[in-house]
């Protein structure tokens, strides 16, 4: 039996280094805005390609070396950048039996613009044609980002999991998915034993401005999901159950680049719960995931092997989760 099943798209994530002493460039962080001079040369200080980047690749890759027996449900191109991504998988030991070639379409490609910490991701999805192979049995899927007319493949995981109850299922929707909105996504939500957005992208899916974040997850909560959580960046993370809220920050530590820090924090939280621990405990597994990951550029480098998690989690012992109450931290 397998111990996780991804399912989403890949891509080839090409990164550029922009040089943070650039004078054509500037970070407007309230404004979340990457400012550069019009029709301007902006230097690159590096480049760095990641075949088989993405939000179910990242977790695929981060639970195997965790010690998880992952499998992906992906597609990818008829052309070398599919094959090397294939190639990549069965090197870190995922299996691929469930991975689609696309003869008409390429692999799908971003890039990753990275200037002073901060990423903005330029992204390009093929055209596909989405179905569900017949699975194998698994203990968790996770579920996260596809491009336009995934819809079918969606009714097909529903389905699939109404006859296979014992199932877990992780649901962290991608850009395509969370333009349907809140309405279309509550079977999803529903059928969730953990539902995860950041901050921006839960107040996006409620809709009525901002509000408190222990009441946006006590909303998806209500919604059916079993655990809801939402990120937020530097800030920290946020969990429930419906019965406590839960507040974590992040660790502290050197950060070069931002991508993969919420795909590491999920596939290390989903580890954590995989392994019996307690929510407020699978957070600190989650947030220990991408403490290392925004340390190095891409979103897998940095992915931690069961023996790093354990010295991470040691490394910094007295940093646990809190419960919050209205707001209030206990």
């Amino acid at each position: 039996m397998l111990d996780l099943i991804a399912i989403g798209d890949s891509t080839l994530d090409v990164f550029l280094e922009i040089d943070d002493a650039t004078l054509s460039c500037q970070l407007n962080k309230k404004q979340c805005l990457l400012c550069f001079d019009y029709a301007d040369k902006i230097p690159v200080k590096e480049v760095i390609q990641v075949p088989g980047a993405g939000n179910a690749s990242n977790a695929a890759v981060g639970g195997r070396r965790l010690g998880m027996k992952t499998a992906i449900v992906s597609i990818v191109g008829n052309d070398d950048i599919g094959r090397e991504i294939v190639s990549g998988w069965k090197r870190e030991g995922v299996a691929t039996t469930y991975v689609t070639t696309d003869d008409k379409h390429e692999t799908n490609y971003s890039t990753v613009l990275n200037f002073k910490g901060e990423r903005t991701i330029l992204v390009h999805h093929e055209r596909r044609t989405y179905r569900l192979p017949k699975l194998a049995a698994a203990k968790w899927i996770y579920y996260t980002s596809l491009g336009q007319k995934h819809e079918r493949q969606e009714r097909q995981l529903l389905a699939h999991l109404k006859t296979h109850p014992h199932i877990k299922l992780a649901f962290n929707p991608g850009t395509h998915q969370l333009h349907r909105g809140l309405k279309a996504l509550k079977p999803v939500i529903a059928r969730s034993d953990l539902f995860i957005v950041n901050r921006d992208e839960a107040a996006r899916l409620l809709e009525g401005g901002e509000r408190p974040i222990h009441n946006m997850l006590l909303h998806f909560h209500q919604m059916g999901a079993k655990i809801s959580v939402i990120t937020d960046g530097p800030e920290g993370s946020y969990a429930t159950d419906g019965k406590t809220v839960w507040f974590l920050p992040i660790f502290k530590g050197p950060i070069k680049e931002r991508t993969g820090a919420g795909d590491s924090y999920t596939i290390g939280l989903i580890y954590g719960l995989f392994s019996g621990r307690e929510l407020s405990e699978a957070m600190r597994y989650g947030t220990a995931n991408a403490w290392s990951v925004v340390q190095d550029i891409g979103p897998q480098r940095g992915l931690l092997k069961k023996s790093e998690m354990q010295t991470a989690l040691k490394r910094f012992t007295k940093i646990k989760a809190k419960k919050e109450i209205n707001g209030n931290r206990k």
